[in-house]
């Protein structure tokens, strides 16, 4: 179909540009993008994570985005984005823009693929800016079991201070027991350079249970939402961390 190689032709040539350009960790309001996009949906997203770091302090983040589906490949969307870090305030962090391509069509193949692209502007413009690529793959494992892997890279460029680009990873479980509430797990982590990882008791790996949800509201409104209870899996991770998205489509 023209337009799914309108966008691998797309993905190709961000993943060509980028691959010449330190990425942060994963943060407290991460989460697990998705391959499918919905043509003219359209969907304030609000998403909240707090993290209990090693050395017993906390941190959060909050976002709010506004997203549209463009067309039957291509979502996207805008952030402004907020920390709070151990010592200081709840402060303004970044602008971040997403874009979410399909390059499959849904339940055509046994994996649906997707490709993300993100630009982030972070406040400190020390950090330069920061973007993140890589591939959105989602399958039924059985037919109540979706399974989510994202291999994605992650890379500063115009930065005062050079960087390697980093790999991360996200992964998701998810049990479709009925609309309004289903269940799983979720996990995140990265290995440091993609080609020099770190030792492993450095890496951030956490995972924990996940629920998940979509209540209809009458014609195109819904309210989707997804929360996780993540855990240490390294020396290197954050102890706990308790995330929060919720999505209003209309």
């Amino acid at each position: 179909m023209r337009t799914h190689l309108e966008a691998g032709g797309l993905a190709a040539l961000a993943l060509s540009c980028l691959a010449a350009a330190s990425p942060a960790l994963a943060g407290p309001a991460d989460y697990v993008s998705t391959p499918i996009v919905e043509q003219g949906e359209r969907e304030i997203d609000f998403k909240a994570g707090t993290a209990k770091l090693p050395d017993g302090t906390r941190a959060s983040a909050q976002s709010v985005g506004l997203g549209l589906g463009v067309n039957s490949w291509w979502f996207t969307e805008a952030y402004a984005k907020w920390q709070h870090t151990p010592g200081d305030r709840n402060r303004f962090d970044a602008w971040e823009w997403e874009n979410r391509f399909q390059l499959t069509e849904t339940g055509k193949y046994p994996v649906d693929l997707g490709f993300l692209l993100e630009i982030e502007r972070p406040k400190d413009r020390s950090e330069g800016y920061e973007y993140r690529w890589g591939p959105l793959l989602q399958a039924d494992l059985t037919p109540r079991l979706q399974g989510n892997l994202n291999l994605l890279f992650e890379k500063h460029i115009r930065a005062s201070e050079p960087s390697a680009a980093e790999l991360g990873y996200q992964w998701q479980l998810k049990y479709r027991w009925q609309p309004s509430l289903e269940f799983g797990a979720q996990g995140f982590g990265d290995v440091g350079p993609w080609d020099d990882p770190e030792p492993k008791s450095q890496q951030p790996h956490i995972a924990g249970p996940a629920i998940f949800g979509r209540i209809g509201l009458g014609g195109r409104q819904a309210i989707k939402y997804n929360a996780g209870l993540l855990f240490g899996l390294t020396d290197g991770a954050p102890r706990q961390t308790l995330r929060l998205q919720a999505e209003f489509e209309f």
